[in-house]
């Protein structure tokens, strides 16, 4: 009996220490482990109340999400996250993903928020279901460009477009965020490409990963963004040989 009563207040000790020890680790408040026994070294988190990280108007606000909504779709995001070894995920600064809905920065819907100085990656799991597995590789994308911004100068993408082109000053300073596959591609893929640099580069990304077949057809009859996957692909094997695209 004394034996039963020393494993239940451990059981009970044990899930508070738990969220302190994640707390001290990525400062998100209001967190849970969900999963974390993956094949990649991964840890997904949900959220078990809204939290609010961030100072002033540069703030990240998400809800939580209930087990009911994670379980439905964990398979999937599970699936993606996959492609990536845990030695690459290492390379780029990626251990937890915080799962939520309704997350937004300052005010302004997201997908999805990296962070490379503790190593995290949140993802909003009410996002558009149509785009949701290519918007998991873009995010992942923005954690490799944030770790090797030497491979990724956008000085050098910006000569891959057409003379002329100009990228908005912020992915929120434009109207274009449409990201629906564009018929007449001319450079792009999506008119969301359009808005900077990096969130160009970012779907470029997104296709190779999780759009193979629709690429491989683009690219033969666009010249740039053939020069654009060479691009994205020489310079992530610049950081893993043995990445698998």
């Amino acid at each position: 009996m004394k034996f039963l009563k020393i494993i239940l207040l451990f059981l009970l000790l044990i899930s508070p220490c738990n969220a302190n020890t994640i707390y001290n680790l990525i400062k998100i408040p209001n967190l849970s482990i969900y999963q974390s026994k993956t094949s990649n070294g991964l840890k997904y988190l949900n959220t078990l109340k809204p939290f609010q990280v961030g100072i002033r108007n540069d703030n990240v606000t998400c809800f939580e999400s209930s087990i009911k909504n994670i379980d439905k779709k964990f398979n999937l995001i599970n699936e993606n996250f996959k492609k990536y070894s845990s030695d690459f995920l290492k390379k780029i600064n990626l251990k937890y993903i915080v799962i939520c809905e309704d997350l937004s920065v300052s005010g302004i819907g997201a997908a999805g928020v990296p962070n490379i100085k503790v190593k995290t990656l949140i993802i909003d799991l009410n996002f558009n279901e149509k785009f949701f597995e290519r918007i998991i590789h873009h995010e992942i994308f923005h954690m490799i460009n944030d770790s090797y911004k030497m491979y990724f100068l956008e000085d050098e993408w910006k000569d891959l477009n057409q003379k002329g082109f100009k990228y908005a000053k912020c992915s929120t300073c434009t109207d274009k965020i449409n990201l629906e596959a564009i018929k007449k591609t001319e450079g792009f893929f999506t008119e969301y490409s359009m808005t900077t640099a990096s969130e160009d580069m970012a779907e470029v990304f997104s296709f190779i990963m999780k759009n193979g077949e629709y690429l491989e057809h683009k690219s033969l009859n666009d010249p740039i963004l053939k020069n654009k996957i060479s691009f994205i692909k020489k310079n992530v094997l610049k950081i893993d040989n043995d990445f698998n695209f």
